[in-house]
Formats: structure tokens, C-alpha cells, sequence
């Protein structure tokens, strides 16, 4: 699935417009990237939960030269499934 085939079950699902809907699934992208943005948690319950989790500076190996290379620390996103969607694929 991707975000037009989510546009397209909002639609339906609600009765509106593709316009409407595409509004609706962003707003609910740009509330979960702005809350992880602030470094809080988004948790959908039922569905899941999206963290941010720090990753601390390495040194890393470029593969092309064997040059060892400094790696900058930086946030990433991260999902976790909730039980209920862990259940759902076993």
C-alpha cells in the first residue's frame, strides 16, 4: 500500500472528495513528523508507536577505498508494532 492507495480507501470509506481526503492523510503525516520533529513519541493505538532514537557518532569504513571515515551522530525514526499488530501477522 501506498499514501494513493490510502487517499483512495479515505475516500471511499468516508464518501469525499479525493481532495478532502488527501487532506486528511496529511494531516495525520504532518502531525506525526512534526510531534517526532520535537523528539516526542507518536503512538497510533492498536497500530503502533514511532520513537526517535539517538544515534551516537562512529567511525565507519568507506567500502570503495578502506578509508576509515567519521560517521556524525544523528536522530532516526523508528517504528514499533503494537501487540495488536504483531498478532495480526502471526
Amino acid at each position: 500500500m501506498n499514501k494513493e492507495n490510502l487517499v483512495e480507501l479515505v475516500q471511499e470509506q468516508l464518501k469525499s472528495t479525493k481532495k478532502d481526503a488527501e487532506a486528511v492523510i496529511a494531516l495525520v503525516f504532518d502531525s506525526i513528523s512534526k510531534s517526532l520533529k520535537k523528539g516526542e513519541d507518536a503512538a497510533i493505538s492498536g497500530f503502533g508507536s514511532f520513537v526517535v532514537k539517538a544515534k551516537a557518532a562512529r567511525m565507519g569504513v568507506n567500502p570503495k577505498t578502506g578509508e576509515k571515515i567519521h560517521i556524525a551522530a544523528k536522530k532516526v525514526a523508528k517504528f514499533r508494532p503494537a501487540k495488536a499488530l504483531k498478532d495480526l501477522l502471526s
